[in-house]
């Protein structure tokens, strides 16, 4: 009854009957902790979204402290008048408010799945009456535990939810205190420290109004606080219903602020407060209807995100097609520029700007090994400077050392002591020429860009070519042509004496070449181009068996190749079961009747059934390293497409190398020609000897005519090579020429061939196939002595003025490698070399000549030597490579090199030409018995 009576004494202090009923008014009073109930919900309105919150001003509801049903009349005042002594409503107001809606049960706080402690707000305010201290009121919500929980794992969340909680516990002082119990954000209106604080506050409807926005806080967040007292009142004092609080005003009396303003920041904490589950169901929802809409409009940005970058790659692609189109009609323009001014331009002061790039397509040249290499490998071409009006711009693919630059500045200034013969005469030419690398040789490292695209994308070489060619005539020389040496061209503002990167690379393939011979009206070996399926490969290989039954080697190059890499032989004949059969029957029917027989039908059927199991036995590609097995080479002949060709018929088969100029006027010239060696097989040319001594040179004149005028009609221009193959027929013993390949391009014999004529001051006429130079003393002397025996002064005087040109021999490789050659340096090589007599001779051109492409891995080098008759040279050249093996190589070390196997092939050129000699000289003996007869 005590406890009651307190409890009715709190509710009420205006009345005086219950202030009489404190018995003890001056001991200190606690009341006992209340069990919680379920609150009433405020009063609500809808939101936009579709579900209710509550009204922050709404008033709220009071219920009894023992149950669920409202107050009593006697325990509830009446009237405004009541209201306004409890400061409710303003004094002003007028009007009575009716009684607030009376629910039974407060709506409850919905939950999620997963657990966590509940939300509660403990906001304390202390005070002291005269009349005696109150103890300070626990806080009725269950959320605080005696006994502490064993430590688990908690979220971020959840962990600040804890130390908001803890710091929510009421602060116990020796003053009174109040706390205010706030359970899934709402008010515990039964709570003692709620009635207590409602009854000593003067400014209790400020203090509701203030709540109630804090409840609002709590309730889209569900964040438990504790509150200020004194800063609670001070905010609360100017408080009044019809003015909305800043937002950041609740937040300002709360004690645990910081954790609070963590949680409420955190990221979907407002779908954990009251009605938080439903708001959350109705975005999902709202989310779920709009998906169809949303995936709609997704598409749609994507759809058009690509058509808008399909159209940017087609202004790219249109730009690009603009301008290669504008490059080449600026080719075509400056070549008839070229070729007006052309009698003018090569008797005048120029400059010739040679890039040796090799501008085969990307895939091609993914497979050449150091291409960087394979494009430095013409340094020859600086001896253009040969001609006193000739300035040459070198661009080179590797970054020269000083050393190296020294040796050529050295090498080409022997032009004056060759002439000469006096080495005290050698002349500083640097003014001559210029040696320029690309400063994006190093950008590109995985790309495989030929020289004239990095130097399309080096500007400061370009600009310094530029201001070389200043007001000079001027044009480029390229390699293998490319659309990018149009684009430099462009830039530069040159000629280019080459041909239209298109046609190139149409005539260079090995199917382009064949067109190209079948349209000049040459001879080329037995066989068939343009092959791109597996199905066509069989048939036409069937066919060229049974119309070429006595070939025995037939040959499969891939098209786009360079250098016999994609090429690979088989013997059929040894292998395929049913040839002799088929020999038997050509033998019977005779060659004539064979073509028509049905013997010929029944071939093809048993040569299709055993080609694809032959084939992927016993064909041998070139290059096993990149191709070894016949599959990976027929993938890669079928994809770039490939030709058939036979292989001559005969033990001796030489094959040689001519180089011709078409010149802007149309004018065809014969620059140079070699017979070829080969260091590496006999399908890989590694070298050559100059002059070629092979063919009849009229033949082979009258054939480079015609495929020279069949390429003119194709468009073509500038440096190209054609490869012959020589035989003799083994029934008729007479001598077939074949036409095997087209380059149209600068070729690495032509390059050698131009480092040749600077060395030795001599003349190559490539129509009688000779190569003469000036006498050397030796020879000058023994045609004193002859001259002056048998004429005249007279006469003499006439010879020292018109001196006879000695004839010259050369062997010349671009193509010498040895891994040992890394281990010494240049100028100890070079010493070595001297000491065992391997030089050059100035006053009689004779000698060696070493050709240096790099100097940090230096495992390749070119070497040309010069003599007077070809056995000697190829004797030098072989016993030049020797030494330097002997030299560079340990014993137990040998290192990867073709030295050996040029030494080889030299031997057997050797033994071929002694051969040939013991005949010559068997056949002129007996036409001298004849003559005498």
């Amino acid at each position: 009854q005590q406890v009651e009576m307190d409890i009715k004494m709190m509710l009420d202090p205006e009345n005086m009957d219950n202030k009489a009923a404190l018995k003890h008014p001056n001991d200190e009073t606690r009341l006992p902790l209340i069990t919680k109930k379920k609150s009433a919900p405020m009063c609500s309105q809808k939101t936009g979204r579709g579900h209710t919150v509550p009204n922050p001003w709404a008033l709220p509801a009071f219920h009894s402290l023992d149950s669920a049903s409202p107050l009593g009349e006697g325990d509830t005042p009446k009237g405004a008048l009541s209201l306004t002594t409890q400061r409710l409503i303003l004094p002003a107001a007028k009007g009575t408010l009716p009684a607030p809606p009376l629910v039974s049960k407060a709506a409850p706080f919905p939950e999620f799945p997963r657990q966590h402690k509940k939300s509660a707000i403990a906001i304390c305010g202390t005070h002291s009456s005269g009349k005696g201290n109150l103890a300070p009121l626990p806080c009725s919500s269950s959320v605080f535990s005696a006994t502490k929980p064993k430590p688990e794992w908690m979220d971020p969340a959840q962990q600040l939810e804890s130390e908001a909680s803890q710091t929510a516990q009421p602060f116990q002082d020796p003053c009174l205190d109040w706390d205010i119990a706030v359970h899934h954000g709402t008010t515990d209106q039964k709570a003692p420290g709620f009635l207590a604080l409602q009854h000593h506050h003067s400014s209790w409807g400020s203090i509701v109004g203030f709540l109630e926005e804090t409840e609002k806080l709590l309730e889209d967040h569900a964040v438990p606080l504790a509150t200020n007292r004194q800063k609670l009142a001070q905010i609360t004092s100017n408080f009044t219903f019809h003015e909305n609080p800043p937002k950041n005003t609740p937040l300002s009396v709360i004690k645990n602020q910081s954790a609070v303003e963590k949680i409420s920041n955190l990221s979907g904490r407002g779908c954990r407060g009251q009605g938080g589950t439903a708001g959350a169901a109705a975005e999902i929802q709202g989310c779920r209807g709009a998906t169809e809409a949303g995936r709609q409009q997704w598409a749609s940005g994507v759809i058009g995100a690509s058509w808008r970058w399909w159209q940017h790659l087609a202004r790219l692609r249109d730009t690009l097609r603009e301008t290669r189109h504008r490059h080449l009609e600026n080719f075509y323009s400056r070549a008839k520029h070229l070729a007006a001014n052309w009698n003018c331009i090569r008797t005048s002061r120029r400059t010739i700007i040679h890039i040796p790039s090799l501008g085969y397509s990307q895939g091609i040249r993914e497979h050449i090994p150091d291409l960087a290499l394979q494009q430095n490998l013409q340094m020859g071409r600086l001896c253009d400077i040969l001609d006193a009006n000739v300035d040459v711009i070198y661009i080179c693919p590797l970054a020269l050392s000083e050393e190296l630059l020294q040796y050529y500045n050295k090498l080409l200034g022997l032009q004056a002591a060759v002439r000469s013969g006096n080495p005290e005469d050698m002349a500083d030419l640097q003014d001559r020429f210029k040696i320029l690398t690309p400063e994006a040789i190093n950008s590109f490292p995985e790309h495989h860009m030929c020289l004239a695209t990095l130097l399309k994308y080096s500007p400061r070489t370009m600009q310094r070519i530029q201001v070389l060619i200043q007001s000079r005539d001027a044009y480029m020389v390229g390699g293998f042509p490319h659309q990018d040496d149009l684009a430099v061209a462009d830039v530069l503002q040159v000629p280019v004496l080459g041909s239209e990167p298109a046609v190139a690379q149409l005539y260079s393939t090995k199917s382009g070449s064949r067109r190209m011979f079948a349209s000049a009206g040459v001879p080329t070996p037995p066989g068939e181009g343009n092959i791109h399926s597996r199905e066509q490969l069989l048939r036409a290989l069937s066919q060229l068996i049974v119309d070429n039954v006595e070939v025995q080697r037939w040959l499969f190059k891939v098209d786009g190749e360079r250098g016999g890499d994609g090429t690979a032989y088989c013997d059929v004949i040894s292998h395929l079961e049913c040839h002799p059969w088929i020999q038997r029957e050509w033998h019977r029917l005779g060659p004539e009747v064979w073509s028509q027989s049905q013997a010929r039908e029944l071939a093809l059927v048993k040569i299709s059934q055993e080609l694809p199991g032959l084939l992927a036995q016993h064909v041998q590609p070139v290059n096993e390293k990149r191709f070894p097995t016949w599959e990976k080479f027929l993938q890669t002949f079928l994809t770039q497409g490939g030709a058939i060709e036979a292989f001559p018929l005969s033990a001796s088969v030489t094959n040689l190398t001519v180089d011709l100029l078409i010149e802007p006027t149309g004018e065809l010239t014969m620059v140079a020609s070699g017979d070829q060696l080969h260091a590496e097989g006999p399908l890989r040319s590694s070298g050559t000897t100059i002059p070629q001594r092979s063919v009849d040179p009229e033949l082979l004149k009258a054939l480079c005519w015609r495929i020279g005028e069949a390429c003119k009609s194709k468009g073509v221009l500038g440096y190209f090579s054609v490869d012959f193959v020589a035989f003799s027929h083994p029934q008729t013993r007479e001598q077939q020429v074949w036409a095997t390949d087209l380059d149209l391009c600068y070729s690495d014999q032509l390059a050698l061939t131009q480092l040749l004529l600077y060395m030795t001051d001599g003349n190559l006429d490539c129509g009688s196939s000779r190569l003469q130079g000036p006498p050397g003393p030796k020879e000058s002397k023994n045609q004193w002595i002859q001259h002056e025996e048998t004429k005249p002064v007279s006469m003499l005087c006439c010879f020292l003025q018109a001196a006879p040109r000695s004839p010259r021999c050369a062997v010349v490789s671009s193509q010498l490698r040895h891994s040992s050659l890394s281990g010494i340096s240049y100028n100890l090589l070079f010493h070595t070399c001297k000491a065992h007599g391997v030089g050059f001779d100035l006053q009689e051109k004779q000698g060696t000549v070493f050709v240096l492409y790099e100097d940090q891995k230096r495992h390749s080098l070119g070497m040309i030597t010069i003599g007077e008759d070809l056995q000697g040279v190829l004797l030098t050249f072989a016993r030049n490579l020797f030494i330097i093996h002997q030299e560079i190589s340990a014993p137990n070390m040998q290192g990867e090199t073709n030295f050996k196997m040029a030494i080889q092939d030299i031997e057997a050129i050797l033994g071929v030409t002694a051969e040939n000699k013991l005949k010559l000289e068997e056949e002129q003996l007996w036409e001298a018995d004849a003559v005498k007869e």
